[in-house]
C-alpha cells in the first residue's frame, strides 16, 4: 500500500528547488541534456531528482538506455508544476502593478521588419515610453504571428504589431499603417525588361512566386491565387533576398524597397492592377492583466504614430 507524500504543505522553498530541476530536466529531454542550463552535475541532478521522488513517494521518470522518458504520473506532475510556476510569476506580476512607480518588463513583439519610417517611431514611442517609467525593462524583439497571439492572450506580452487579416477571439486589433504591396522582380528576372503590356496572365501564372506563409488580405488571396507559387517567404528582408536572386516574383511594400528601385535593381510589374494593402496593427488583449502598463504604452503609441484617440 502506498504511502502518502512526505511534500509538506505549505510547498517549501527546497521542494521549489527540486521541482524547478525536473522541469529543467523534462524540458530538455534528460539529465545530460540539463547539466548545462543547470549548472549542476549529470550525478548531482540525479540525486535531487531522487530526493524529489522520495518526497512525492512516486516515479517520476525513467531513465536508462532507451532514454530519458516520464511515467504517466510525472507526466501529470510536470503539468502541475508548469501551472504552479505561472501562477507564481502572475503573482509577481500583479505585485509589480500595485507600486506607484511601474517596474518590471514591458513586452512590444513584432511580426514584420518595419521600414526605416516606423522605426523612427517606434523609437520614439519607446524614448515617451522611458522617460514615463525609467523603471520598466523594455523587451523588443520579433516573432512569429502565432507565437505572439498565444503570448498576449497568456499576458507574457503587452502588445503585438502584425496583420490583423485573421483575427483571433480575446484580442483587440487597432490600425497602425497602411501601405499598398506591389509584385516585383529583379533585374536578372526575364520579365525585368519586358513592358506591363507584353507580360500576360499566362506569362505571370508559370512564373515562380513567392508565398508569404500566411493568410493575407482578401485582394492579395485573389492574385496569388492565380499565380505559380512554389517558394515561401515572411519576413520582407527574406523575402527581398529572393527575388533579387532573378528566380521569383514577390509582393513587396515600396518602402522596402526604394532604393533598389532607385538603383535600378528591382521593378514592379503592373503596379495598378497587381497590387494590394499591407495593413498592420496594434494588437492587445481584450482583458490585460497589466492595465497600467498597456494604457502607458498604448498612449505613446498614439502620441508617435498620431493615431486617432
Amino acid at each position: 500500500m502506498r504511502t502518502h507524500s512526505i511534500i509538506p504543505r505549505p510547498v517549501t522553498e527546497y521542494d521549489l528547488r527540486l521541482l524547478r530541476i525536473f522541469v529543467s530536466v523534462v524540458d530538455h529531454g534528460g539529465f545530460a541534456a540539463a547539466e548545462g542550463a543547470l549548472g549542476i552535475t549529470r550525478s548531482t541532478i540525479s540525486v535531487h531528482m531522487t530526493n524529489l521522488e522520495t518526497r512525492m513517494n512516486l516515479k517520476l521518470c525513467l531513465r536508462g538506455r532507451s532514454g530519458f522518458s516520464l511515467t504517466e504520473e510525472g507526466q501529470a506532475v510536470y503539468r502541475a508544476v508548469i501551472q504552479l510556476f505561472d501562477s507564481l510569476n502572475d503573482f509577481s506580476l500583479l505585485v509589480g502593478t500595485l507600486g506607484k512607480e511601474l517596474s518590471g518588463e514591458l513586452v512590444i513583439l513584432c511580426a514584420d521588419q518595419l521600414d526605416e519610417k516606423k522605426q523612427l517611431k517606434l523609437a520614439q514611442t519607446i524614448e515617451i515610453v522611458h522617460q514615463a517609467a525609467p523603471n520598466l525593462h523594455i523587451v523588443l524583439d520579433g516573432d512569429a504571428i502565432s507565437n505572439i497571439e498565444k503570448l498576449l492572450l497568456k499576458d507574457k506580452a503587452h502588445i503585438g504589431i502584425f496583420p490583423d487579416y485573421q483575427p483571433i477571439e480575446g484580442l483587440d486589433y487597432q490600425p497602425l499603417s497602411s501601405e499598398p504591396i506591389y509584385l516585383c522582380c529583379s533585374h536578372r528576372h526575364p520579365f525585368f525588361h519586358k513592358v506591363d503590356h507584353q507580360i500576360s496572365e499566362q506569362d505571370l501564372a508559370q512564373a515562380s512566386t513567392i508565398h508569404p506563409g500566411v493568410d493575407i488580405h482578401k485582394d492579395g488571396k485573389e492574385q496569388l491565387r492565380k499565380l505559380n507559387l512554389n517558394a515561401r517567404s515572411y519576413q520582407f528582408d527574406m523575402r527581398k533576398t529572393m527575388i533579387l536572386s532573378g528566380q521569383y516574383l514577390g509582393y513587396m511594400p515600396q518602402s522596402y524597397i526604394q532604393q533598389e528601385l532607385n538603383a535600378g535593381i528591382l521593378r514592379i510589374i503592373q503596379p495598378s492592377i497587381l497590387t494590394y494593402q499591407f495593413d498592420l496593427s496594434l494588437v492587445t488583449k481584450k482583458r490585460p492583466r497589466e492595465t497600467r502598463k498597456l494604457a502607458l504604452l498604448q498612449k505613446a503609441f498614439k502620441t508617435a504614430f498620431d493615431l486617432p484617440a
